[in-house]
């Protein structure tokens, strides 16, 4: 799975034509993870995907999320065969439970495993999971589950640095950071003295603050990220995060001009 991969959230504000050739041009660029959720647009974001993705199913490793109000057993199923449809493939590389809802996690997971068995998904997570959550998932399916965790993580929320990440480190479970860059582009102001941190780090790795924000989520060693774009000059942007090599230097100083704050008493999401 790409360590950069590309998310959906929204896709479907963009035209049709903008929304696939972004994803594409994610792809030429090695951002072959994709995610998306039945919730995006009501199923659009899905079905744009299947759009760019037709004839290149193989590149990618594509993840989609089942709603909590449809997560019985068999609505998780029913849930994922319409996801499948829309996607224009027959099987998801990881399909996530999207938040916590009213049905059991035993159901929901039961019919994860079916899909498995099935070969309709390769794999099952979860989404939005505070380590206690975590803990319940892992009595349930045992040890090796869930695949992964996709959780709000960004320079000015790094709450899951305090259990979420540890929790996962120990099993091996991948921590996906949604919105990586927040919902709004203040952190990377250079108005702003911590802005002014990320841009002296960039200027000297000829990368952008952008890039050096993203590169930080990405220190931990299970630890993977799936900005949007819909715009070119913005994926080519992610994709070049990857090469980006951060000293040990330049991480306590981001640490220290974005600080990890309390934990809070609840997981922050959106």
């Amino acid at each position: 799975m790409a360590e950069i991969g590309q998310g959906s959230w929204r896709l479907e504000q963009a035209t049709e034509a903008a929304a696939i050739a972004a994803l594409r041009r994610g792809l030429d660029l090695g951002l072959t993870h994709i995610d998306t959720a039945e919730m995006y647009g009501s199923g659009a974001a899905e079905r744009l995907i299947g759009k760019a993705i037709a004839g290149r199913r193989e590149q990618v490793f594509l993840v989609s999320k089942v709603l909590p109000s449809n997560a019985s057993l068999r609505g998780t199923i029913a849930a994922c065969e319409a996801s499948l449809k829309r996607l224009a493939t027959d099987y998801l590389d990881c399909y996530l439970l999207h938040w916590r809802g009213s049905f059991a996690l035993t159901d929901t997971i039961a019919a994860f495993d079916r899909l498995q068995r099935d070969g309709k998904i390769r794999s099952w997570g979860v989404s939005n999971f505070d380590a206690t959550d975590l803990d319940e998932v892992e009595a349930i399916a045992g040890k090796g589950h869930p695949t992964c965790n996709q959780v709000l993580y960004h320079l000015r929320e790094r709450a899951i640095e305090h259990a979420v990440i540890p929790w996962c480190e120990q099993r091996g479970t991948a921590v996906v950071a949604y919105t990586p860059f927040g919902q709004s582009e203040a952190a990377y102001s250079l108005k702003s003295a911590a802005g002014r941190v990320l841009e002296k780090i960039a200027r000297a790795h000829g990368a952008t603050p952008r890039q050096v924000a993203l590169r930080f989520l990405l220190r931990h060693r299970t630890s993977f990220a799936i900005p949007k774009a819909v715009h070119l000059e913005h994926i080519a942007e992610n994709a070049g995060a990857g090469r980006l090599q951060l000293t040990d230097a330049d991480i306590a100083n981001i640490d220290s001009a974005f600080p990890l704050g309390a934990e809070p008493r609840a997981l922050p999401m959106i």
